[in-house]
């Protein structure tokens, strides 16, 4: 039987592997998100307190993010990938003992927060790059695509189980319960056919160092376009870790409950989104800006929400456009990417990542803290549309520039077929 078109990365052995673990993972991880935040929250009753976690848990990934290509890039990805699920492991085994103390400050957590941050800094890079590996690039837009998919699956799961265990087993049972998710990763890994990775190259000795990673990034403008814009809707756009909450605990009157429904009901439009990308056969600079600018409206429209059901709609665009928009940034990273440099750039797009999150989360915060949650919704919102707005010029004087390069360099119009290849990336 043949297998569907959006399904495609299932054909392989690997893939599926991969991706169960990766569902049973993520699921563990979204029920410590959840008790994380709210114990936090339930500790200093500020907004401010709960981006403060994220940035500690976001610095290690800008500062040693770099470190963490050079490793992927000469080491074999499975076992780097293994060694940092064990590490994390471990460090969701220590925040259950923490919370079992009932802690009255937040030292404790915060420290987790921040060793977790390390481990992800000096891993993730080679999980990308394994990414690549266990799917290959023929299926590679398709596998992250549902990737998205199952992510999102894993955060319904892992939101509602920590509904149903924090009131039976408290907080520390949803952090142990994470804890033994990350075993899934270590046995998948131990269960695939090594025949079957497509193992990238790694690193010359003369090109292993953070230098040559850099270079590259910094001398390609639509990836340093691509890189501004998940940057400015990363923090100041999707931040709803702490606008949801704000938004629950203050205006709308939802309480932990409704904070629980609408990281639920976000959850379900990254699905969509999700199912939109992984149909797709290709995922344009075009659909990118397009995507941007609905999440970026969508938000400022959100803060205008009068209730917690019409709240929770304005999500589903903004959530589902969020997955579409990191997905096309995921897989121009990898394609666009050379093999032997993969891990770097990874690295790079990782550190985009966590800075969004280290601003975002203590701006998005503090906006809340001080102007009100509805207002920093709508500010953000604003900023987010200038930098869509100014990111389509970016792209489009990439696109004339090199077109005009390459109908200066061509002999004759017969042999330049550059400026529809530039039209096509677009």
């Amino acid at each position: 039987m043949a297998i569907p078109v959006m399904l495609r990365s299932m054909r392989h052995h690997n893939y599926r592997l991969w991706a169960t673990a990766d569902f049973v993972s993520i699921t563990g991880t979204w029920m410590q998100v959840l008790a994380m935040n709210w114990l936090i929250l339930s500790i200093t009753h500020s907004a401010t307190s709960v981006g403060l976690g994220l940035v500690l848990q976001a610095l290690p990934t800008m500062l040693l993010g770099p470190w963490g290509g050079v490793i992927a890039d000469r080491l074999p990805a499975r076992y780097v990938v293994a060694a940092g699920q064990i590490a994390q492991a471990a460090l969701s085994t220590v925040l259950a003992l923490i919370a079992a103390g009932d802690p009255s400050g937040t030292g404790g957590l915060y420290a987790i927060s921040l060793a977790s941050g390390m481990v992800t800094a000096m891993t993730s890079p080679a999980l990308g790059r394994f990414g690549a590996e266990v799917v290959g690039p023929e299926d590679l837009s398709n596998g992250l695509a549902l990737g998205s998919v199952l992510s999102s699956g894993g955060r319904i799961l892992g939101m509602s189980l920590a509904g149903v265990i924090i009131p039976l087993a408290g907080v520390p049972g949803a952090f142990a319960a994470n804890a033994v998710s990350f075993l899934g990763v270590l046995v998948a890994i131990g269960l695939m056919r090594t025949r079957e990775l497509h193992v990238l190259p790694p690193a010359e000795p003369g090109e292993r160092g953070i230098v040559a990673g850099f270079r590259y990034v910094l001398g390609n403008p639509r990836l340093l376009i691509m890189f501004g814009l998940a940057f400015a809707l990363g923090s100041l756009g999707r931040n709803y870790q702490v606008t949801m909450a704000a938004m629950s605990q203050g205006p709308l009157h939802g309480g932990a409950g409704g904070y629980g429904a609408l990281s639920v009901l976000f959850a379900v439009g990254t699905v969509l989104g999700g199912v939109y990308a992984a149909s797709r056969t290709r995922l344009p600079l075009r659909l990118l800006l397009i995507t941007a600018t609905i999440c970026s409206a969508g938000q400022l429209l959100s803060g205008f929400a009068p209730n917690l059901a019409l709240f929770g709609a304005a999500m589903l665009p903004i959530a589902a456009g969020a997955v579409v928009l990191d997905t096309t940034v995921a897989t121009r990273v990898q394609l666009d990417s050379p093999g032997h440099l993969r891990g770097r750039v990874i690295a790079a797009q990782g550190m985009v990542g966590a800075a969004s999150g280290a601003v975002g989360g203590p701006a998005l915060g503090a906006l809340c803290d001080t102007l009100g949650p509805r207002a920093a919704l709508m500010l953000a919102g604003v900023v987010c549309l200038v930098v869509a707005s100014a990111a389509a010029y970016g792209f489009a004087r990439v696109r004339r520039t090199r077109a005009a390069m390459a109908t200066t360099s061509a002999p004759s119009a017969a042999t330049a077929p550059a400026p529809a290849l530039v039209a096509a990336e677009a």
